[in-house]
This record gives structure tokens, C-alpha cells and sequence, in this order.
């Protein structure tokens, strides 16, 4: 033992919400940080004589000093816990990984020049959309050249063009930089490649079927054409991809632990449509359970990503977690909506706008 004075710790203690801020092994190193509904209780939790796992046995030997800050609320307890996470990476929490290689799609600010590419987030002036799965953003820009022929070449290419390259050519973009589209047909290409982008693509086959029937009224029948074939692309991806008969924004996020290894699988979908899913790996001791995993590995996935994750309307958990109520009124408070955070398995589902 360290020689912590536990006890006198303890009886110090607030029993007011907030974080179990940091706890110091002798060096001064951050071994653990942890929210709390009430400190005194939780704290005292680690120090009882018997029935302690052997995580939190390895914890106790190494306790030095604990330091605690009070928060006003239990979401920002949460929420200051996931920064300190984030920032500080302790060895005693789940950690989960980050992984640079999660790509976003990019759409450029303006009109006549707007493109989209794959990218990190940047402060290039544009709009983000993501993150996305690799196998979904590859489908999805795919999709894209074919159906709106956006361009997708960088502005350093797209001004030293005196001729169409090969993308025009094999019909998968309209030519912006030889003037071979206006910029008024353009700048609609670029508004339905948005729409498509953020899965609103009932309202976008509604407003290509609008164009459709105003271009055949004016005997505009070359471009009734195209607009038909465009929402024909879009049916056969929403056939493809549609998992019900509404237009749900749900993550499925499901945990499975082992002695000492610990696989988080989540799956997307937006706007009725699975966009993908992606594996996750987080760091974790030996006697953690699917549950524990699954609660540090959401608030973290949400509020500790790099850049900003898009969060839906509903998450669907294979564990009951302890602080769902909690967490939902969190990441609602970053949406700026309401968020259903459920179970399934134990409680009825709930669903949201």
C-alpha cells in the first residue's frame, strides 16, 4: 500500500454530483478519473475491506492522492469526466482508441466551385459530413459521380483547365471548369449532392420528381431524362440499403468482453439506410464486462471523437447501462434535440424525432 489516508479522505468528501477528479500514484501520474453521483459513496466504494476485483485492488495499491471536483450537474460531471479521459488518457479507464483513418466527405462553400472529396476535418471552408466507414464513403462518392456529377478535383486543378479531363468524358462530372454546365444547374447539383449527404433523400426524390414533371410540362424531355435516372440511382440505393419502412437516424452499438480484450461493434443508420459499420477494440483490464465496456465506450464515441460526430436521434445498446438517463440527456444537450438511449432487450423501445 501507498500509505493513502483513506478514511480521512473519505470523511472530507462532499456527497454532492460531480467527478472523482484524478487519482495520483506517488509519482504524481493520473491513474484513473471517474464521474460520481455522489463522491463520498463512490469513493468509499474503492477502499472496502473485501469484494473487490482485482482492476480495482491494482487501482488501490497505487493511490497516492485523490483530488475532486464538484460540477453542477451530472451532465457536466459526465462531460468534464469524458474531456479528462480524452485529454489525459489514464491507464485505469476503458480507453478507446482513436482512429485517424476515419474519413469524412467533404463539400466546398460556394457554388460554381463546389466539390467534394474525402478528407480529415480541416479548416478548409466548407462543410463536413461524417464520419463515415471507408466502405460507405468509397459507395457514397460513387454514387455521387454518377447520379450529380459534382466535381471532385482540388481548385488548384480545377482553374488550370482549358479542356474537360477524363471525368467528363466517362459521364461522372458535368464539366464546371470548361463552362459546359451553368451555374445555375450547378449550384442545384451541389444542393442535391448536400441533401443526399445528409440522408435526407426522401425530400431530395421528392424535389428531383418536382424538376422531372416541370422539365416534361416544358417539353424539356432531354432533361426530364436525366432527372428520371436520377431518382431511379436513388431508389435502387434506398432498396439496397433500407432496413424499415420510416426514416429512423439510430446507432446500434453492441459489446462483447473476455479476459483482458473487449470488441465494440456499432452500426449506423441514417435516414432509414445502413451507412455501414465499423469494429472498435478499446483498451481494458481483465475483469471488465461487456456492460462496463459498453458505458465507458459510448459517452466517449460521442463526446470525445476527433472532429464532431454526428449523433442520432436514437442509440440502441446490447447492455442496459447504468447511467442511461443521464447520458441521454447529455448528448441531447449536444444535439440540441432529443436523443432515446435503450436497450432493447430490457426496457420497451423508444423512439424520437
Amino acid at each position: 500500500m501507498t500509505g493513502f489516508d483513506a478514511a480521512s479522505c473519505v470523511s472530507n468528501l462532499t456527497e454532492l454530483p460531480g467527478v472523482c477528479l484524478v487519482m495520483y500514484d506517488a509519482s504524481g501520474a493520473l491513474l484513473y478519473v471517474g464521474k460520481a453521483r455522489n463522491l463520498r459513496k463512490r469513493v468509499a466504494s474503492y477502499f472496502r475491506d473485501s469484494g473487490q476485483g482485482a482492476r480495482t485492488e491494482a487501482l488501490v495499491a497505487r493511490i497516492a492522492e485523490i483530488q475532486v471536483t464538484v460540477t453542477g450537474s451530472e451532465t457536466g460531471a459526465l462531460l468534464l469526466e469524458q474531456n479528462l479521459i480524452k485529454s489525459q488518457h489514464p491507464p485505469f479507464n476503458i480507453l478507446l482508441r482513436d482512429d485517424k483513418s476515419y474519413p469524412y466527405i467533404f463539400l466546398s462553400r460556394g457554388s460554381f466551385h463546389g466539390w467534394v472529396f474525402i478528407v480529415a476535418p480541416s479548416r478548409e471552408r466548407g462543410r463536413y459530413f461524417g464520419p463515415f466507414p471507408s466502405s460507405a464513403v468509397r459507395e457514397s462518392l460513387n454514387l455521387l459521380q454518377k447520379v450529380f456529377r459534382v466535381r471532385q478535383c482540388e481548385d488548384s486543378f480545377f482553374r488550370n483547365r482549358s479542356r474537360p479531363c477524363l471525368q467528363y468524358q466517362i459521364q461522372r462530372c458535368s464539366g464546371p471548369c470548361v463552362g459546359l454546365v451553368d451555374e445555375a444547374e450547378y449550384a442545384e447539383s451541389v444542393h442535391d449532392t448536400a441533401l443526399f449527404l445528409e440522408g435526407k433523400s426522401t425530400v431530395l426524390a421528392s424535389e428531383l420528381a418536382d424538376r422531372m414533371e416541370r422539365a416534361a410540362a416544358a417539353l424539356e424531355f432531354e432533361r426530364a431524362a436525366v432527372l428520371r435516372d436520377q431518382i431511379r440511382h436513388l431508389q435502387a440505393v434506398r432498396e439496397k440499403q433500407f432496413i424499415e419502412s420510416g426514416d429512423g437516424n439510430i446507432d446500434v452499438i453492441a459489446a462483447a468482453a473476455g479476459p483482458g480484450a473487449a470488441c465494440v461493434q456499432a452500426l449506423f443508420v441514417r435516414d432509414g439506410r445502413i451507412l455501414g459499420s465499423k469494429s472498435y477494440f478499446p483498451r481494458c483490464r481483465i475483469e471488465e464486462s461487456a456492460a462496463e465496456v459498453l458505458a465507458a465506450f459510448v459517452p466517449q464515441f460521442y463526446f470525445g471523437a476527433r472532429g464532431e460526430r454526428q449523433i442520432p436521434a436514437e442509440i440502441l445498446v446490447s447492455e442496459q447501462l447504468e447511467d442511461a438517463d443521464l447520458l441521454s440527456e447529455a448528448l441531447a444537450g449536444a444535439a440540441g434535440r432529443k436523443v432515446a438511449s435503450s436497450n432493447p432487450a430490457c426496457v420497451p423501445r423508444a423512439r424520437s424525432g
